[in-house]
């Protein structure tokens, strides 16, 4: 009975940011437990990669490329998905840019912009347009990927945090105006994972080990626990949880 809770067959799901780390291990449980997963990032053959995989563990997946970074594209996919499928269950807001690392005064102007397309202008309409199918079905799930720098910034990543923290707030203002549409809408804040994404971190030595050291855990994640986590959000099993803030961090924000 209790394994029904995280039973995601039927429902549809697209994750964005899906052809590598949090996003693909997300991707991969979502379709584990069920679920129809459409596999998009920029790149096309990276997300009919990750679609090709999940349908060789038995899982079913299709490949849907999409800059998040570009609203015709936004709008495109989900008609894609509005043809192809007539609704939408679950939305994971994964895809996230991070172009510049450096002290706050000298951000680039092109940096910002970046970042703000990506990290809040592409989660906010991503979020519409797919609600607006949620709406029409009688309800959905959106799940965004926010991080640990929304409570607290770290030096040398400004606008990186201020657009996820802006994320939370979006969740939360979603949650509100669309609780009465039977979506529900909550954030997953991951703290250091091995990704490709925060790559960097995990070559500088010094940054790593202290980074480390502020984690009572003393270690690290990987994708997967962020995965576990996700699939909670997006599950029966959280069916009166919206609004909310998920941490996974290894205890590092306490």
């Amino acid at each position: 009975m209790a394994t029904s809770l995280f039973d995601l067959d039927g429902r549809v799901a697209l994750v964005s940011g899906a052809s590598r780390g949090i996003g693909r291990a997300i991707a991969a449980l979502l379709a584990e437990h069920g679920a129809h997963v459409i596999i998009s990032s920029r790149k096309a053959d990276d997300c009919e990669a990750v679609a090709t995989e999940i349908a060789a563990a038995g899982g079913s997946a299709e490949s849907l490329a999409c800059q998040i970074g570009d609203l015709r594209q936004i709008s495109h996919t989900v008609a894609g998905i509005r043809k192809r499928h007539g609704k939408l269950d679950m939305l994971v807001n994964n895809a996230a840019t991070n172009p510049y690392f450096g002290h706050i005064l000298d951000t680039p102007p092109e940096a910002f912009q970046k970042t703000v397309d990506v990290n809040m202008r592409g989660y906010f309409y991503m979020s519409v347009e797919a609600g607006k199918l949620m709406r029409e079905a009688g309800g959905g799930n959106i799940l965004n990927t926010a991080s640990i720098n929304a409570l607290q910034p770290p030096p040398m990543q400004g606008i990186y945090s201020i657009t996820k923290a802006a994320v939370v707030n979006m969740t939360r203002a979603f949650a509100k105006e669309c609780a009465q549409f039977n979506i529900r809408c909550n954030a997953l804040l991951p703290g250091l994972t091995r990704t490709e994404f925060a790559g960097a971190l995990f070559e500088n030595e010094k940054l790593y080990n202290y980074a480390i050291s502020r984690i009572p855990l003393r270690r690290h994640a990987e994708p997967n626990e962020m995965a576990g986590a996700a699939l909670y959000l997006l599950s029966d099993a959280s069916s009166f949880t919206t609004g909310e803030i998920l941490v996974v961090d290894g205890g590092m924000t306490i």
